[in-house]
């Protein structure tokens, strides 16, 4: 099959017909056709036709190795630095397409499972059996140009126990048993972004599991299609209230859905799993094959664009009232202009100083890559707030589009008026802002940067405890030891 168009995508997420239930009721008929969805589906489709646009097509996509089809970029096995430069550029046209407001585009899973492939021997230490699965899964999902959305993360019922010391060791997914067809699984995981608007979920450890035999029924990787019986997503409201792009332009476009995920008796074939039962394997996964490399890559390639939407943003506010000249703002504009810069930076470091890992896979340098994944989660508040800051009461003073419809509409174009356009215009943009910073959209987004890799404070001492600090730790002794030396020849005379 190879790379697929939008409609390809959107007809066959509805021809699955997951199990999805919002608001208490199960939706039934075409998940695309549902106001809780139809509008990032679509958005999603665009991504996807994004892949044949003709200007494109050489960055967009590839010849597969195996079948000679154009097959998806993001899938792409990178040999080279210019692989890499290959990757991101795709990447960045997704995400500037979307405002860098998806944060789970296809492309972000699809880096992940790219690494997981080619380091498929890494799962083979349990069974060669494991490593054959993953191989071929790798395979599948690149010559069918799957969407997968994916789950990591257990219920946060008491964080003081592990989920075996909970009164229902259940509550978290966990093996219930192993059978001819395959490995039973009960419980629920969260939080599974796009839940149900995807091909697949691929379901993977955190990471945060314990080396303790009661912890191994909790471990274990595989992926299985969204449509399997017994899988259940129980989404959020929806933070598309089915209003115009006028009035909820972010939102009635990007909202991806978040969801919890249940597990009732769900078998998952043998041929889909890729580790059973192993903490130590299931640990060691996401950065022994660098796929938190190369996903870290896909985001803070995404954030750039992010970044650049802000600060276009926030520059038309600037000149459409006229703020330009006060020193306060350009103190805020500058922040943004350095985070940008700064993002940039870490991704072109990155990749200058990317180096073949032992599965022969190009790999970006992971030390600005993870500097930018602990920056970013403390600045994008920042830039909510700066939005908020500059644009006052201009960000309640918000008619929507009925508004201009009506008999208000003189009212409205004479005292809301801009100093370089009109009313409608004017509003339209503050609108936008307001997606950004206050809507139940955009505080998403923010919660969502915030929390993206995890625990910030987890995070922060993950980095702290293997930078490796020991050259400069030794430079400043030698320095101290010159320091001495010299001291005592000046004593000495």
């Amino acid at each position: 099959m190879g790379a697929k168009t939008g409609q390809q995508y959107i007809d066959g997420v509805d021809k699955a017909q997951a199990n999805v239930w919002i608001d208490g009721e199960q939706v039934k008929g075409k998940i695309s056709e549902h106001p809780a969805f139809k509008g990032v589906m679509k958005t999603q489709g665009e991504l996807y036709d994004l892949q044949f646009d003709a200007d494109k097509k050489d960055y967009m996509t590839y010849k597969s190795p195996t079948t000679g089809n154009q097959v998806g970029t993001s899938f792409l096995q990178p040999r080279t630095k210019e692989d890499l430069e290959k990757r991101r550029t795709m990447i960045q046209t997704w995400a500037r397409h979307n405002n860098g407001m998806m944060g789970r585009s296809p492309d972000y899973i699809n880096a992940g499972m790219m690494a997981y492939g080619s380091a498929s021997e890494m799962f083979g230490k349990q069974d060669p059996f494991y490593q054959k699965n993953m191989q071929d899964y790798y395979e599948y999902c690149r010559e069918n140009d799957l969407s997968l959305t994916h789950t990591l993360i257990q219920p946060q019922v008491n964080r003081a126990l592990n989920s075996a010391q909970l009164p229902d060791p259940y509550i978290a997914a966990r093996i219930v048993e192993k059978t001819s067809e395959g490995v039973v699984i009960r419980g629920a995981r969260l939080l599974a972004t796009q839940g149900g608007i995807t091909d697949e979920i691929m379901v993977f450890p955190s990471t945060l599991l314990k080396q303790s035999d009661e912890e191994n029924p909790y471990a274990y990787a595989f992926s299985i299609p969204n449509n399997t019986p017994g899988l259940k997503f129980i989404c959020r409201e929806s933070f598309d209230y089915g209003k115009s792009n006028f009035d909820h332009p972010l939102g009635s476009r990007f909202e991806e859905m978040d969801s919890i995920v249940v597990f009732d008796d769900v078998v998952v074939p043998w041929n889909r799993v890729f580790a059973l039962g192993d903490v130590q394997v299931c640990n060691e996964a996401y950065n022994e094959s660098n796929a938190v490399v190369h996903m870290t890559h896909q985001v803070v390639s995404k954030n750039v664009a992010k970044t650049e939407f802000i600060l276009g943003l926030l520059q038309l506010m600037v000149e459409t009232i006229n703020i330009g000249q006060f020193q306060h703002i350009h103190e805020k504009m500058s922040e943004v202009i350095i985070a940008l810069e700064t993002m940039k930076a870490f991704v072109t470091a990155s990749e200058a100083n990317a180096k073949e890992d032992r599965w022969g896979i190009m790999t970006p340098d992971f030390g600005p890559l993870n500097a930018a994944r602990n920056y970013y989660p403390k600045i994008y508040p920042r830039f909510s707030e700066i939005m908020q800051l500059m644009g006052a009461s201009g960000l309640m003073a918000i008619p929507n589009e009925k508004d201009f419809a009506s008999e208000l509409r003189p009212d409205l174009d004479k005292y809301l008026q801009s100093a370089t356009g009109s009313a409608y215009d004017r509003v339209k943009l503050y609108r936008l802002a307001w997606d950004v910073c206050m809507s139940a959209f955009g505080t998403r987004q923010t919660l969502y940067e915030r929390f993206f890799f995890g625990d910030p404070v987890r995070m922060a001492g993950a980095l702290y405890n293997g930078y490796d600090k020991q050259p400069y730790v030794d430079h400043v002794k030698e320095f101290l030891q010159r320091s001495e030396q010299g001291s005592l020849s000046g004593i000495g005379k």
